[in-house]
């Protein structure tokens, strides 16, 4: 397999940080040093709008809102230390789902490019590193360099209210992640963990701590599972690691309440780290992201590399394939492209769906990448 260039975006004037795809639409938006947000068609790999005016420093992190009706939301972090709420509403006519517009032609996209900085969110002492929605789109996470986890809650009417300060880490907070299918919040951070959170009765707490990496933890990605729950994480320490979470023995789950005492070590969910990837990465790995499609996983960093893994069997000559348990199981790299971004550090890889030009997606998954040098490139696997 290979990884093939099919494209990129428009050339931005500076560094993009991230690229978040809609949830249902084709269209992606992207976080930039020029404090702009920009949003691109994955149908032809055009610029659709570009939103200016929220934030007054680089906007680090973008996260769009799901399950929304008849408008986009979108949430920006910004090096301010300030989150913007932005608002568009759909005013061309339903999709072929009858609730959900797809993306228009040219003039009526043209038309429908007015956003609205409707929310600011402030707290934060320092800049905003990290903007994650929950699945449900309820919850709004934010993580910043004073060390703190917010989670705000949506009560509607475009009214934010603050439900918990998360003060555990003892570093900056780099990047916040919900689970896709629960509601688990995790956190990574220069202090060289991952943390995870829950609601406790009418508190959120930190319910484990991942530790392994021996540097800080630039990314996370849940894989989307039903029935399990595992975790990606990339450091600055050159690996990626995956962690899973353990079943409660029936006796334990039955006997011992949650603890909600914080750093006191009783974490109510036992994790542990599963495996490291084949380690190739020869700088910091800034992102990793898990495919919710296919469950490959991208990495790529400071070396300019990108990096696709494979989850394959891992039985020995003799042994019946998928015998025994997951220790069976191993990682290994199916595609990689050196100086994806010329001799650029990267600073981000996301997978998502692919397109047609009619706005329906088609059998396949592409890999965005974003760069120092102000390019989103786009990728496809191929055999």
């Amino acid at each position: 397999m290979a990884l093939k260039l099919v494209g990129s975006f428009p050339v931005q004037p500076d560094r993009v940080w991230c690229a978040a795809p809609h949830p249902h639409l084709p269209l992606v938006a992207t976080a930039s040093t020029d404090r702009a947000v920009r949003i691109y068609s994955l149908r032809d790999f055009s610029l659709v709008s570009t939103i200016e005016g929220g934030h007054k420093r680089s906007i680090r992190s973008i996260s769009w809102k799901p399950n929304t009706k008849g408008e986009n939301v979108l949430a920006t972090g910004s090096f301010d230390s300030s989150t913007g709420i932005w608002h568009q509403e759909h005013r061309h006519a339903a999709g072929g789902d009858g609730e959900e517009p797809l993306e228009s032609n040219a003039e009526e996209r043209e038309e429908d490019e007015e956003w609205r900085f409707a929310v600011v969110l402030d707290g934060h002492d320092s800049e905003v590193k990290s903007v994650a929605w929950s699945a449900g789109g309820s919850f709004l996470a934010t993580c910043s360099r004073d060390k703190t986890v917010w989670i705000w809650e949506d009560m509607g009417n475009e009214n934010y209210e603050t439900i918990a300060v998360l003060q555990d880490h003892s570093q900056d907070v780099k990047m916040v992640a919900w689970h896709p299918e629960e509601e688990l919040l995790a956190s990574s951070s220069y202090d060289d963990t991952v943390r995870l959170y829950k609601e406790d009765v009418d508190d959120w707490v930190c319910c484990a701590v991942l530790t392994g990496h021996t540097s800080t933890v630039w990314s996370i990605s849940f894989e989307k599972n039903g029935h399990q729950s595992r975790l990606a994480s990339a450091s600055d320490d050159q690996t990626a690691r995956i962690w899973h979470r353990k079943p409660k023995a029936k006796e334990e789950s039955s006997t011992q309440p949650p603890s909600i005492i914080k750093g006191t070590g009783d974490e109510t969910e036992n994790w542990e780290e599963q495996s490291c990837l084949p380690k190739v990465h020869t700088r910091t790995i800034y992102s990793v992201d898990w495919s919710k499609k296919t469950g490959l996983i991208a990495t790529a960093g400071g070396d300019g590399q990108i990096v696709v893994y494979q989850e394959v069997d891992g039985a020995k000559d003799g042994e019946q394939p998928g015998a025994g348990a997951e220790g069976r199981k191993e990682w290994k790299i199916i595609a990689q492209v050196p100086a994806a971004h010329g001799v650029y550090e990267i600073n981000s890889v996301t997978w998502c769906p692919k397109w047609d030009k009619k706005g329906t997606t088609v059998d396949g998954e592409l890999l965005l990448s974003t760069g120092d040098d102000g390019v989103v490139n786009i990728f496809e696997l191929s055999l």
